[in-house]
């Protein structure tokens, strides 16, 4: 596969860097970036030990450049952020870190590389046609930081062509101590070739919120054939 897609609107990553190409994904992202008044959160530390590359700490400088400019973990499974604005933790979890029915079959799904930065991939879900659609993820509230208000959202796109998409999805989280919030959102009219964000959900950080959150996107009640979503994974960042 080797199609150029559009602007991405959700990231706002350039064009170049939404060609989703075949084959591996290889090599480590640049950093660029500068350092901000204020330090970083201090649980950057047990976060970064499961990082994919080392991290150059013989400069503040250096350090704050690589924590703004995102740092890949679990063998790309996961990114890690500190937003410049705010000085606080953000995150993707990629697809590849993601619980996909069928995912495996390749009738079903394939999964082709996305220019993540100037010289870093990553592998992307895109849906070749399933009529049971059905995505979870999972993620450890205590890596983020505190007192905060956080969004959780998949980030997708549609690519034609694209059916089955006339019953809306379901989009869920369920937090730690089981409460859920569930919305439905119909993908019929988003636009296409472009990246969208779908929120599934907000909570807030607390002493006492503590555990793992869980979001779902899936719809597999309608009985319809389904084609042309392709999933990039699910960002849980701070509310701006």
């Amino acid at each position: 596969m080797g199609s150029s897609l559009s602007q991405e609107a959700a990231s706002q990553q350039s064009e170049e860097s939404n060609k989703i190409l075949p084959g591996s994904c290889a090599s480590e992202t640049e950093v660029t970036g500068r350092p901000k008044e204020g330090g970083i959160p201090q649980n950057f530390e047990a976060i970064i030990r499961n990082a994919d590359s080392v991290i150059d700490r013989s400069f503040t400088e250096k350090l704050y450049d690589q924590l703004y400019a995102g740092v890949f973990l679990n063998q790309r499974g996961m990114k890690y952020w500190i937003d410049k604005k705010s000085n606080v933790n953000s995150f993707m979890v990629f697809a590849k870190d993601l619980a996909i029915t069928w995912a495996e079959d390749s009738r079903f799904w394939q999964w082709p590389c996305l220019k993540e930065t100037s010289d870093a991939y990553i592998n992307v879900a895109e849906l070749l046609n399933v009529c049971w659609l059905e995505v979870h993820g999972q993620f450890e509230i205590a890596k983020l930081s505190p007192g905060l208000v956080y969004e959780v959202a998949f980030i997708v796109m549609l690519k034609d062509p694209a059916y089955g998409w006339e019953i809306p999805v379901n989009l869920r989280l369920i937090m730690p101590d089981k409460s859920i919030h569930h919305h439905k959102e119909c993908l019929m009219e988003k636009g296409r070739g472009k990246w969208i964000e779908i929120l599934v959900g907000e909570f807030q950080t607390s002493p006492g919120n503590v555990g793992e959150i869980e979001f779902s996107l899936y719809e597999y009640e309608g009985g319809k054939w389904k084609k042309g979503l392709i999933i990039k994974g699910v960002t849980i960042r701070p509310k701006s």
